[in-house]
């Protein structure tokens, strides 16, 4: 009679790459949610262009001014962070922006920085870029390790500026610079500035795009401060990618489907400023139960519980301000009637 012999190891680690309970959804939950949230970005800058406009001109339609625009404000939603904290008095000018900043904080002290990875437009326009690039000339380009690590540190040299800038500024200074001329239009000088792009500006603009092409997430891994103060906030984050050493089969796909060029298959779990919470080295991942995104002494967190919990930090914080009266700027008309067309013609104090 034969006797019963194990499998080798070699067998096991085989069986265990086949098996999978179901194919992984996380790529399409994490898409979903990022055309969403850049389809809301699109209806909000498509809205304030006319508001500015019928102010600009006297023509088209007369639409109210969407605070949501507060977010591509993150210089103002600091100063104002640091007025409230001071003060305990929400500010009047562009409170919308110190929400947002609250609830994306929020998000990424959940569920790691999945901000950059699952809402920021820019980060998503970046994220296609660079996979078009891939797929057009079939490979994209790494900076080697002793010029990319100067790099990476571009972005919190720029967060560390800001925020000295910030540091320094009294709430009463604080309130005075928001309450300016220069202030209250700080969103129009935004939208100008794109309007009237100068010539530098339209290089600069341009070798970001072309280069998003080549290299993996070139704006957000070396410039983007808004990131950089995201993923600091994530280091405080329990959740955190785990890899289980023996389910691993040490193929290294994990490794090479990271945006964020982290060594996921040499790593028991992921510290790292860097990591998005993206999940595409588990989506990657053959060997089930190998790599989650989890917290300590609990199951993975599904692709869905997360898109539910980034959407209910961010609904919940936005829908706190509305509902107390908090998210719009209370300007009269008469002022944005007269500020607007001469936005232009206001210099930073």
């Amino acid at each position: 009679m034969a006797s019963a012999v194990s499998d080798p190891p070699a067998a096991q680690k085989k069986k265990q790459m086949i098996r999978r309970v179901a194919p992984d959804r996380s790529q399409s939950v994490r898409r979903a949610v990022q055309a969403l949230f850049l389809l809301i970005n699109l209806w909000i800058g498509v809205e304030f262009y006319f508001f500015v406009r019928y102010f600009e001109t006297g023509n088209g339609p007369q639409l109210d001014r969407p605070a949501g625009v507060d977010g591509w404000l993150p210089i103002a939603s600091l100063m104002n962070l640091k007025q409230w904290l001071l003060t305990g008095e929400v500010p009047q000018s562009h409170p919308a922006g110190m929400f947002l900043l609250i609830a994306f904080a929020a998000i990424s002290l959940v569920f790691r920085k999945a901000f950059c990875s699952w809402l920021c437009p820019a980060g998503t326009v970046s994220e296609y870029l660079w996979k078009v690039g891939r797929e057009t000339f079939r490979r994209n380009f790494a900076a080697p390790r002793w010029l990319d690590l100067p790099l990476l540190g571009l972005k919190y040299i720029l967060l560390a500026l800001f925020a000295y800038a910030v540091y320094s500024m009294s709430p009463l200074a604080i309130r005075q610079f928001m309450e300016s001329p220069y202030g209250l239009v700080s969103d129009v000088k935004m939208l100008n500035f794109f309007r009237d792009l100068s010539t530098t500006s339209a290089i600069v603009l341009a070798v970001l795009i072309l280069g998003s092409f080549f290299v993996q997430n070139l704006w957000c891994r070396y410039l983007c401060p808004y990131g950089a103060l995201m993923g600091l906030v994530a280091l405080l984050s329990p959740a955190r990618i785990r890899r289980a050493h023996e389910p691993c089969i040490d193929c290294g796909k994990c490794a090479k489907a990271c945006p964020s060029l982290l060594p996921v298959d040499q790593l028991v779990q992921i510290r790292s400023a860097e990591c998005t919470g993206c999940l595409e080295c588990v989506a990657v991942c053959p060997s089930q139960g190998a790599l989650a995104l989890a917290v300590p002494g609990r199951r993975s967190l599904s692709p869905w519980l997360m898109a539910a919990g980034v959407a209910a930090l961010f609904l919940g914080i936005t829908g706190a301000a509305m509902a107390t009266g908090h998210w719009d700027m209370k300007v009269p008309l008469d002022i944005y009637r007269d500020l607007v067309p001469r936005a232009h013609e206001f210099g930073h104090p």
